[in-house]
């Protein structure tokens, strides 16, 4: 599926409020499969060129939104500062946006966390909802923090078309949200550096329209590490 149809995958009904869902391009610690959260990492040069890719495929699909946000951290930024470049507009941080804190566990990649963290690991695997990971955030804290933006952002901008640039677990809480998968179950779908994806809300019932799209990008973009 090409980028025109993805980029508008709506029809006309003015009372329902659209989001376009992006992730930040890679860093060097996507590309070590080193746990970010919080820490403020930036893009790199790849991630760069990736965000690049993205903000011109929005902008070839002569794509409208009325109102762009991003997380605090500096690769979201960075990300969205490719948009406002083309598009001539100013980017709303909006620091709820921000990835899931994992507490003791960020710094660590995927290998070093089973035996530097071997308990605080296992617990992660099991998607033990309630479980702050020493420091950091619970999944029910952080879902809980997506979704009270996520409304708040929407009740906002009702009925417009609104552009936001996150996370890999923070857009996975959206897709949870707007699909209704629990929780504690595992995660079902990618979420690719610099992948476009949609939901929408129409007032009464969130919905997927369509789920990481990387056509616009050069090669492959890696997958989000949350669990």
């Amino acid at each position: 599926m090409g980028p025109q149809e993805i980029i508008s995958p709506y029809d006309c009904n003015m009372t329902t409020t659209r989001f376009c869902l992006v992730r930040h391009g890679e860093t060097d610690w996507n590309a070590e499969s080193r746990l970010q959260g919080y820490t403020d990492i930036p893009l790199n040069t790849r991630g760069l060129a990736q965000a690049a890719q993205m903000a011109k495929a929005l902008k070839s699909t002569h794509f409208q939104f009325d109102v762009l946000y991003t997380s605090d951290l500096q690769r979201a930024k960075q990300t969205a500062s490719a948009i406002e470049s083309l598009f001539a507009v100013s980017a709303i941080c909006h620091s709820a946006l921000k990835e899931r804190h994992l507490g003791a566990l960020q710094g660590l990649t995927t290998k070093e966390a089973p035996i530097i963290e071997p308990e605080l690991w296992q617990i992660h695997l099991s998607r033990d909802i309630h479980q702050e990971l020493r420091g950091g955030e619970s999944i029910w804290q952080f879902a809980n923090r997506i979704k009270i933006a996520l409304y708040e952002i929407q009740e906002k901008h009702a009925g417009k078309t609104i552009l936001i640039v996150s996370h890999g677990g923070s857009l996975d809480m959206m897709y949870r949200m707007a699909s209704n998968q629990a929780l504690d179950a595992q995660r079902v779908i990618a979420v690719p550096n610099a992948s476009l994806n949609w939901i929408s809300y129409d007032g009464s019932t969130w919905k997927v329209d369509n789920w990481a799209d990387t056509s616009h990008l050069d090669g492959l973009a890696l997958d989000n590490l949350d669990l």
